[in-house]
């Protein structure tokens, strides 16, 4: 909930920036590119501030799914183990591993399901703001976590 209230505070503080930057402009020219607006810059930085707290609520998330996992596995070989047969022992510990990959393996897809929603939300957004790549640190994406 923390996390909720800064990254909202975050990104209401970039937008008021972005109304006060409006007017305001970098002046001349970009090398023979088009000129970069403050404008813009502050827009991008809304966009990066909104990626980075998704981001960021995606990995916590994935966090705790991985925890809950192996607490969850744990628990199940815990129970595997106190049972009086090889055989039913074999197929809990079996059951615990089996069930224990699948909810790693979900965690792992709603991760990246998130980061890339998020990356591409904030290339949709980085676009709508007008501004030049050169402003842009999409050229990072690929130095997330797997």
């Amino acid at each position: 909930m923390l996390k909720k209230l800064i990254a909202t505070g975050a990104i209401f503080s970039c937008l008021a920036f972005v109304g006060v930057a409006l007017a305001e402009n970098t002046g001349g020219e970009n090398n023979g590119h088009q000129a970069i607006t403050t404008a813009q810059i502050a827009c991008v930085g809304v966009a990066v501030n909104t990626r980075e707290a998704a981001i960021d609520t995606a990995i916590t998330a994935r966090g705790s799914a991985v925890q809950s996992a192996y607490t969850t596995r744990a628990t199940a070989l815990s129970a595997a183990y106190a049972l009086t047969t090889a055989p039913a022992v074999k197929s809990a510990a079996k059951t615990a591993w089996t069930n224990f990959k699948t909810s790693v393996k979900s965690a792992n897809t709603t991760w990246r399901t998130a980061k890339a929603s998020a990356w591409s939300a904030f290339r949709a957004t980085r676009i709508a703001c007008k501004a030049p790549v050169s402003i842009s640190d999409g050229g990072n994406s690929g130095s997330e976590v797997n």
